[in-house]
């Protein structure tokens, strides 16, 4: 058995557009999104241990180590399937907290399917994302494994095609909390329903992100960056915020729009570049199904 598995990515994720079309009795929104994997991320290392624990190896600001969604879904593993294998965990950490990238639910992703590998507990696709929702609503779509059309809580997921752009993203600099979001009461919650025949391939111009009027609001410096962007593309938050991006065809596009953020001067500003990928980097080692 592989005793470790290096350099494994957890990728970011945009929501292309993001409904609330109701909610169920137990407080959880009803969501419409469609789910763009991205070629830039978090790298996750990994190696067995036989005493049984969970370690990890790198000091996250701000996450304590029992409370890293990264060794919960270790141990959560570990409880499902009794295997009696531990692990080290080592991350390279880029994605921000609270940017709306999805960095934590990818994270916790890699780490089910890393694990499963290296353990050889066997778990299918379906299985892990079973587990993966217990972590969180956006880890079922790593591990499903390509961009995807979601409705439920996030968790009823379709493959989707999507064009292969380049995508500006711009951390604004702010941490924006989903509990805040939802909770608002300005949050409208009863955008008409569509169909993932609705979603055009062509373009990512399609419907709207509910949160982003609550968020805007909550946090001017994301509606500054967004109002910055916009002069260059149709600019949307991606999730429950902080991060804005917009959308090219071209990378030479994207590199202009790259150079003029940097010359804004705007310290607390982050902006980078990445490119629409099809299929999570790790999928191969679930298999086909």
């Amino acid at each position: 058995m592989a005793r470790t598995l290096n350099n494994c990515p957890a990728p970011a994720k945009l929501n292309l557009f993001l409904h609330v079309i109701g909610r169920r009795a137990d407080g959880y929104h009803l969501l419409q999104t469609a789910f763009q994997l991205l070629d830039r991320g978090d790298m996750l290392h990994f190696t067995v241990r036989t005493d049984g624990e969970i370690r990890r190896t790198t000091e996250v600001p701000g996450i304590p180590e029992h409370e890293d969604l990264i060794t919960r879904a270790a141990r959560l593993l570990q409880s499902a399937t009794g295997t009696s294998l531990g692990a080290d965990i080592g991350i390279d950490k880029l994605l921000p907290m609270g940017g709306g990238l999805g960095g934590g639910s990818s994270d916790a992703a890699t780490t089910l399917i890393a694990l499963n590998h290296l353990w050889q507990t066997g778990l299918d696709r379906r299985a892990l994302m079973k587990l993966g929702v217990r972590l969180g609503a956006d880890v079922p779509f790593f591990i499903f494994g390509t961009n995807a059309f979601a409705e439920g809580i996030g968790e009823e997921l379709t493959p989707l095609h999507t064009p292969k752009l380049w995508y500006i993203v711009i951390e604004p600099g702010i941490v924006s909390p989903t509990a805040a979001i939802f909770s608002d009461p300005e949050l409208t919650r009863d955008t008409k329903a569509v169909r993932i025949t609705d979603f055009p391939e062509a373009t990512n111009q399609f419907g709207k992100n509910d949160l982003q009027v609550v968020a805007t609001k909550l946090f001017p410096p994301i509606d500054e960056a967004l109002q910055w962007l916009r002069q260059y593309g149709d600019a949307r938050m991606t999730g429950s915020g902080a991060c804005v991006f917009c959308a090219f065809s071209q990378e030479h596009e994207a590199d202009e729009v790259l150079q003029a953020v940097r010359k804004t001067g705007l310290s607390s500003w982050k902006a980078w570049k990445a490119q629409a990928i099809e299929h999570h980097p790790l999928s191969h080692l679930l298999g086909q199904e």
